[in-house]
């Protein structure tokens, strides 16, 4: 199967709409898709013109999840060889969905439908979520006798607390975009699909207009900050503001507030 199957990819000022786009198979999440994932996301990260990635899937969920059928080939096996193979398999997968944070474009989800498993595993990995009145939300693994390895364990109790966290990984329900809202999960929730996407424009034509070098260094210390304390973080903080202060964005907002207009960024 070609990614161009997989993936729908559309740039339109500043803004990258990364399309899930197996309808189909309610975007489930085989290995292709994990490939697929991480090589647009290196080369989201490269692209100066992309200042902000949506993520949206077509058809009648987000994604419904891992690919079951190819996990259970992947799964086949025993023994020490086996198991370090499934490991480093394991690992893999997980740098794929890495990929998504790491790289220093702001990258919001828009959730409609479900969104269940590894789409969790997805979302996590987002700066911010969206969702449609009709999304449903569900961390399904401790139900098919998995534990949830793709990072999910790792960064939703960041989000969402570990109070919410621990209920929701430990039972696998189902959960509402209400429910999602409430514990902070997504940030805003759209009537239906249409308003959903326009949200999520808003919002990306919103941080497009910020100075991007500049977005993207808010994003680098925030994850920073989260993987090594606060006063690390106010230390590496510090470091990045004086390697890139004064920049040429900075002066052009300077000059903007002073004529009273508004600013043009071009990052650098």
């Amino acid at each position: 199967m070609g990614t161009e199957e997989i993936f729908k990819v559309d740039k339109i000022d500043g803004i990258a709409w990364f399309v899930l786009n197996r309808p189909e198979k309610l975007n489930i999440m085989n290995m292709a898709f994990f490939q697929s994932l991480k090589a647009h996301f290196e080369q989201f990260d490269q692209d100066d013109e992309v200042r902000v990635i949506i993520i949206k899937a077509e058809g009648k969920s987000f994604t419904a999840g891992i690919d079951f059928f190819e996990l259970g080939e992947l799964i086949k096996g025993e023994g020490a060889r086996f198991r370090d193979r499934l490991a480093r398999e394991i690992m893999k997968l997980q740098d794929c969905i890495s990929a998504v944070e790491r790289c220093h474009k702001p990258v919001i989800a828009a959730i409609h439908g479900h969104c269940i498993g590894g789409g969790v595993d997805l979302i996590s990995a987002c700066d911010i979520r969206l969702a449609s009145k009709d999304a449903v939300f569900s961390i399904r693994e401790t139900r098919v006798a998995i534990v949830a390895d793709l990072g999910t364990l790792q960064r939703l109790p960041h989000i969402i607390g570990h109070g919410w966290f621990r209920e929701l990984a430990l039972t696998g329900r189902d959960f509402s975009a209400q429910e999602a809202l409430t514990m902070g999960l997504v940030t805003k929730v759209a009537p239906e699909r249409d308003s959903l996407y326009e949200e999520a424009e808003r919002l990306a034509r919103q941080i497009a207009s910020c100075a991007p070098l500049t977005v993207q260094g808010v994003k680098e210390v925030i994850l920073y900050s989260r993987d090594h304390g606060v006063y690390p973080g106010l230390q590496y903080v510090a470091q990045k503001n004086s390697a890139i202060l004064p920049s040429k964005d900075l002066m052009e907002a300077f000059q903007a507030f002073m004529e009273k207009r508004a600013p043009k960024f071009v990052g650098d």
